[in-house]
């Protein structure tokens, strides 16, 4: 493919604009002659993920079995994106550990709740609160920030083009582009 795999891991709460960031990447890419695979939680719920819920062992293992599946599309040659809450540092380590050789960026998309919250087009956090979903991060279920993650986006106060072009750039200065 003449281009260096890797695993750019978008994580953050709901609505913090990850889907929409990665899906940005994900087009600046292939303005570059890039190959890549986006990973968004919403479809992988869909499919591969369907047998699971939102419990916390269940999270464990949606997070587990996207770091294998990344894994797997690195070792095929390409740059994989996923925007996934992931709400647990164990975990985001555990995809880290599984990426082996493969470079791996964990991108932290900094929102503030209220911020994410304000977002919210389908009204989930307003059903969490409500107390009609249970285990929803940043109400019911905690989410733990990088403490040490390779990018931080300011998505509160930068526009998601801003985000992208953030991550592009690191990229290119990491010699991956």
């Amino acid at each position: 493919m003449g281009q260096k795999p890797a695993i750019i891991w978008l994580t953050g709460l709901s609505g913090a604009g990850k889907s929409t960031i990665a899906n940005l990447v994900e087009e600046e890419l292939a303005r570059l002659g890039k190959q890549s695979f986006l990973l968004d939680g919403d479809n992988l719920l869909l499919g591969l993920n369907r047998d699971l819920s939102f419990s916390e062992t269940d999270r464990i293992e949606n997070i587990r079995r996207v770091g294998e599946v990344a894994k797997l599309m690195a070792d095929a040659g390409l740059i994989v994106l996923t925007a996934f809450i992931s709400p647990f540092r164990a975990d985001r380590a555990r995809a880290r550990r599984a990426a082996g050789d493969h470079p791996f960026f964990e991108v932290y998309i900094d929102t503030p709740l209220e911020v994410a919250e304000a977002r919210d087009a389908k009204g989930l956090y307003g059903m969490a609160r409500a107390g009609k979903i249970a285990d929803f991060t940043g109400i019911s279920s905690p989410y733990e920030p990088p403490e040490d993650p390779d990018l931080v986006l300011p998505a509160a106060e930068e526009s998601a083009e801003v985000c992208a072009a953030m991550v592009v750039a690191r990229l290119k200065a990491d010699g991956l582009l």
